[in-house]
């Protein structure tokens, strides 16, 4: 499959000049360079550099705010003032890459390299693509004399992949005032999903799961080897993770998945379409729920999950363990918290040895949970999906939005609990077994970045254009 197949048929009324087109090149090329990872790269650098291409742009000073929790996770906050008849729309965007190591890699991973109709490098789909044609699509939107009824913010922000010193949660707590809007969007993840090249369906996530660590710890005196006792902290450990793998949290379906499933209902055929549709049911159909939900995501989609990822146990070879402990990482369907869910572990533990600590994005180690908030699934909204739709039918016809709710998490977990109702809406195409975002030689097809390009600035005109 050519690379430029993926989005060809877009670029045929491409409304993205030439000027925009090499902008968004050479801020990609530019981000790209900048090491931002958490061991030894600096948002603050990424943030600076941004900032100076809204300077040279006309931005003036009072519109341009870099700052952060610390000297090497300064955050980039820009505004585009309408005439404030709405609130405003805040476009929200890490900086922040997880971390590559050259040896692993067919090309250096923090040098922009074009081959094979492909972008290689660090950052190229997760999400540097993305942040570049959010600035130059600002950019263009000033140079066209801007005057919607809402103003535009832009957070290009750090510690998405980490969790350190994240972002858009310090701004949020820190300065309100700079980000605070009627709803966001957000470009962490692939708009349009091609087999073939050929354009299958444009999805918007409009909800995603809360991400919790938890740790769970048994404690004993131990004591020799020689003198095996029943209660071995690691067989106590071992016998409540095997309650919790057995485990299945309640079926659940949200407005946003029951739209992905009605919709989704009418591409499929055959015993999948009729048992989403038993599955839509009221109430659902057992049977047709069991079959659906086999699928590893649609299992993800309609369930919490809960599964053990790291252990850790003994002392010495020839003595009894004196503590074993697991983390357990769930994901929690929204509109349920991280406190709720621990409690339902401890539950399921059924064994009071067993001691479950929250672990905070920080690192601490907490009694409880209640500090991370859970959230709602937002109304879907008519001004977001109608430009979608209509954005979408002219550059890919016969591929439907479809609206979903992530599986992971991004920093819509802040905005989302922050009151911000949070929509994910990209153009970037993508098959589904070439994503390489976290892996090794990351890419992304050269005709991806030009069709987002023109997506998002169509879409942007389209959103903030209506009443």
């Amino acid at each position: 499959m050519a690379a430029a197949a993926l989005v060809s048929s877009c670029l045929a009324h491409a409304e993205v000049g030439t000027e925009t087109k090499q902008l968004a090149s050479d801020i990609f090329k530019q981000l790209i360079e900048i090491n931002t990872t958490d061991s030894v790269g600096s948002v603050t650098a990424a943030s600076e550099a941004m900032a100076q291409r809204f300077r040279d742009a006309g931005f003036p000073e009072s519109d341009i705010h870099v700052l952060g929790a610390t000297d090497r996770t300064k955050n980039l906050v820009v505004r585009l003032h309408g005439t404030g008849k709405r609130r405003p729309v805040l476009i929200i965007g890490h900086l922040d890459v997880v971390e590559a190591r050259r040896e692993d890699w067919s090309t250096d991973p923090f040098k922009l390299v074009e081959k094979d109709g492909y972008y290689y490098g660090r950052g190229t789909l997760d999400m540097k693509s993305v942040d570049a044609i959010d600035v130059a699509t600002v950019i263009r939107l000033r140079k066209d004399g801007y005057r919607g009824n809402r103003d535009i913010i832009l957070a290009l922000t750090a510690g998405e992949e980490s969790g350190i010193a994240n972002g858009v949660d310090w701004l949020l707590k820190n300065h309100r005032e700079l980000v605070d809007a009627e709803y966001a969007l957000n470009g962490d993840d692939v708009g349009v999903y091609t087999d073939h090249g050929k354009p299958k369906f444009v999805q918007m996530i409009a909800s995603e799961k809360v991400y919790a660590d938890f740790q769970l710890t048994v404690t004993n005196p131990g004591g020799h080897s020689s003198l095996p006792v029943p209660d071995n902290a690691i067989y106590r450990l071992a016998a409540g993770l095997e309650r919790l793998a057995a485990y299945e949290f309640p079926f659940e379906l949200n407005d946003v998945t029951r739209a992905y499933y009605e919709r989704i209902a009418k591409q499929e055929i055959g015993e999948r379409a009729v048992d989403i549709r038993a599955l839509l049911a009221t109430p659902p159909n057992p049977a047709a729920v069991e079959r659906v939900t086999k699928d590893r995501l649609d299992y993800a989609r309609t369930h919490t999950t809960c599964v053990a990822t790291r252990l850790e146990a003994g002392h010495a070879s020839n003595a009894l363990p004196q503590m074993a402990r697991a983390i357990v990482n769930c994901r929690v369907l929204p509109g349920h918290t991280a406190e709720e869910t621990r409690r339902t572990v401890i539950g399921v533990l059924a064994d009071a040895n067993i001691v479950v600590r929250y672990v905070a994005s920080d690192g601490r180690v907490l009694e409880s949970a209640e500090s991370k908030h859970g959230f709602a699934p937002p109304a879907l909204r008519a001004d977001v999906m109608t430009s979608l739709e209509k954005v979408a039918g002219s550059m890919w016809p016969g591929a439907p939005v479809i609206p979903t709710m992530a599986v992971g998490a991004s920093d819509a977990v802040y905005t989302s609990a922050g009151g911000i109702p949070t929509y994910l809406v990209c153009g970037l195409a993508i098959e589904p077994d070439d994503d390489r975002s976290h892996g090794q030689d990351e890419r992304l097809a050269v005709a991806s970045f030009d069709g987002g390009l023109d997506f998002y600035y169509r879409f942007l005109k389209a959103l903030l254009a209506q009443p």
